[in-house]
């Protein structure tokens, strides 16, 4: 299909790395995005109207006559955005409110785990009569405590300190009336990206997300602080466990529901030193900042790829994927995962670097620009450094060489990502 008219909901990296994706598509021929940021503006046209505005946005859609509309971010698919699209018969690449469970309630999420048989830690639901004490006795330490609620990537503690667990539950029992306490799984993290629909699934290149602020892993969990793929820990015998024992029983369980689902599964892994892989969480959406990194190692049309899982014909679908290596660097405000300073100047962010085989170039996020063009923090992650090149060495080399180049007063970025597989 020739000429195709999307709309790209959101505002973050994530939302600029698939506007930039779709912009390289023959079968795209123009991007409009809501609300956007800097970085889109500059591939497509900007839309006043908030992500989560579901009236606002379907009405945005049918205005411009999309032909495709791509959800980036949870909380509109929570409540129903695409739901709403379909009905006015608008392709919406991204699951229906009932499908999005799976990211809007972690209980639901692991009952239909529990359900299907497939690995996960185990659970306990604490409410405000719960024994804490004798809960986290049950788990050896680290505890991971999860609000059942969206929280941007933010709802969860993992501790070791024992006043530290408990004032966590103590607060969101206080809060949402119940919280979820884990078992802490051990290995190394990963994630899927799978997009699928009744049809069938296609797996994109894992890779890893560094969800907490400082090096090594330490400190508050954030959105993401960086992220490369391909991740090396999911070896193709991992891959084909994943698939056989997590992908495949839950897409048999999506696609036989009264309506299928469509868009993307973000699977939450962690490979234990045998191997053996667990799911952490499932998502309902491209991760932030895993699109960065993914969506680069795409070689074939995107713009086709979303509307085949979006009409449900991915099963036809046979993309080509780069052999070659990605990786993002988040650039934070300061104050970043805490309340953030934003509306400070930013400059350097035109650096790019094209020398031979190594691309590197800023993925716009929480950005906005003045009435004079000067470009401004608008958030906790301002933007982040991508690069990709033939191997993961030259790609991390070219994206801190780039993130580098960037000025922010009080702006702060891990200098360790990918330091696993390096």
């Amino acid at each position: 299909m020739a000429g195709m008219k999307v709309l790209v909901v959101g505002g973050g990296g994530r939302e600029h790395a698939l506007a930039i994706g779709l912009s390289e598509s023959n079968s795209v021929d123009s991007i409009h995005t809501c609300p956007g940021n800097a970085g889109t503006s500059m591939v497509g046209i900007n839309h006043n109207v908030s992500a989560t505005d579901v009236d606002g946005v379907v009405a945005l859609a049918s205005e411009l006559s999309v032909d495709l509309v791509v959800v980036g971010p949870e909380a509109p698919l929570v409540a129903g955005l695409s739901d709403s699209l379909r009905e006015k018969g608008i392709p919406s690449f991204g699951p229906h409110s009932e499908g999005a469970e799976l990211e809007g309630s972690k209980l639901h999420a692991k009952r239909v785990m529990e359900s299907l048989g497939i690995p996960t830690g185990g659970v306990q639901i604490l409410r405000a009569d719960s024994d804490i004490d004798a809960a986290l006795a049950r788990y050896s330490p680290p505890w991971v405590i999860k609000r059942d609620v969206l929280a941007a990537g933010k709802g969860v503690v993992v501790t070791e300190d024992v006043e530290d667990a408990r004032s966590f539950i103590e607060d969101s029992i206080s809060t949402d009336g119940f919280v979820l306490l884990e078992e802490f799984l051990t290995g190394e993290e990963a994630s899927m990206l799978v997009i699928m629909d009744e049809s069938g699934f296609i797996c994109l290149p894992a890779s890893q997300d560094h969800k907490r602020v400082g090096e090594g892993d330490t400190g508050p969990n954030t959105g993401g602080m960086g992220a490369y793929a391909p991740a090396p820990v999911v070896t193709p015998t991992v891959r084909q466990r994943v698939i056989e024992q997590i992908v495949n029983p839950m897409h048999h369980h999506l696609r036989n529901q009264p309506t299928p689902y469509r868009g993307v599964l973000y699977v939450g892994l962690m490979i234990d030193e045998e191997g053996a892989p667990s799911v952490v969480e499932y998502n309902v959406r491209f991760g932030d900042p895993e699109t960065q990194v993914t969506i680069p190692l795409i070689d074939s049309d995107l713009g086709l790829i979303l509307l085949a899982a979006a009409e449900g014909r991915i099963s036809g679908m046979e993309p080509v994927f780069s052999k070659r290596s990605a990786v993002t660097v988040v650039l934070a405000s300061e104050g970043y995962p805490g309340p953030s300073k934003t509306g400070r100047r930013i400059s350097g962010e035109e650096t790019r670097i094209e020398e031979g085989e190594i691309t590197a170039f800023i993925h716009q996020a929480g950005t906005v620009r003045d009435d004079d063009g000067i470009l401004l923090s608008n958030g906790g992650r301002v933007l982040s450094a991508t690069a990709i090149a033939n191997n993961l060495p030259s790609a991390v080399g070219a994206a801190y060489a780039v993130i580098d180049e960037i000025q922010l007063d009080g702006s702060h970025y891990r200098r360790d990502i990918a330091y696993r597989a390096l």
